[in-house]
């Protein structure tokens, strides 16, 4: 049987384990579930965090939905769904106004951005990096997940989000799960198409870095590390 927060022990439940040790040593469906506040009397607000972690896959998604879509999810009403948009929107303006923006100048800045997150993975995931004029990154997103196939990944699904965030360029990366950073020819085909269209569009695609435990291969500089 699952214990709701308050028969839980003082100690674990999240607002004091926030207080006591700070917000850092909160788990992810923790810091959820004090913006969520309640659960219901089948479900603990704990387990309401997570299901909806569960439903967007990714952290980043949760920028991305509206109120409607967030209310979708079974359990998140009108005032959850407002309360955690405005705590996302509060976050990314704190996180504008903190000081310089992270510069990516060079495929080993590339590398060192992202390799943490990606050379453990075990499928295959493409990342575009939208950068400013000042080759600062804007935003860095996940666009697919899985076998990276020139003829699946539409150039719809990248230059969207440049548009969104007004981006001057474009940086690709994908992991290989083998550990060998070596591009394929589906890889260096699916790189020669999205910058033939960027050229087209107006936002260079200056690069794709493909990461891998053994190191990176620059597509864009045909450079190997």
């Amino acid at each position: 049987m699952k214990l709701m927060i308050k028969e839980m022990p003082e100690v674990d439940r999240p607002r004091e384990r926030l207080i006591y040790h700070g917000a850092e040593h909160l788990a992810t469906h923790e810091l959820l579930a004090i913006l969520l506040r309640t659960g219901s009397k089948q479900e603990s607000v704990l387990d309401l965090a997570k299901r909806v972690l569960q439903v967007v896959e990714e952290l980043e998604t949760l920028n991305e939905m509206t109120v409607h879509e967030l209310m979708a999810i079974k359990g998140i009403g009108m005032a959850k769904a407002v309360e955690i948009l405005a705590a996302i929107e509060l976050g990314s303006r704190i996180k504008q106004a903190s000081g310089t923006k992270k510069k990516v100048t060079t495929p080993e800045d590339v590398y060192k951005l992202v390799k943490d997150e990606l050379i453990h993975k075990d499928q295959e995931y493409l990342i575009a990096i939208y950068l400013n004029v000042k080759s600062e990154v804007i935003m860095k997103k996940t666009i697919y997940i899985g076998t990276i196939n020139a003829t699946i990944i539409h150039p719809r699904e990248i230059f969207k989000w440049a548009y969104k965030y007004s981006s001057f360029a474009i940086i690709l990366c994908h992991n290989h799960p083998t550990g060998d950073p070596t591009p394929s020819n589906e890889d260096i085909e699916m790189t020669k198409k999205l910058m033939a269209v960027g050229e087209t569009m107006g936002i260079k695609v200056i690069d794709h870095v493909v990461v891998a435990k053994k190191g990176y291969y620059s597509i864009g500089n045909r450079r190997h590390l």
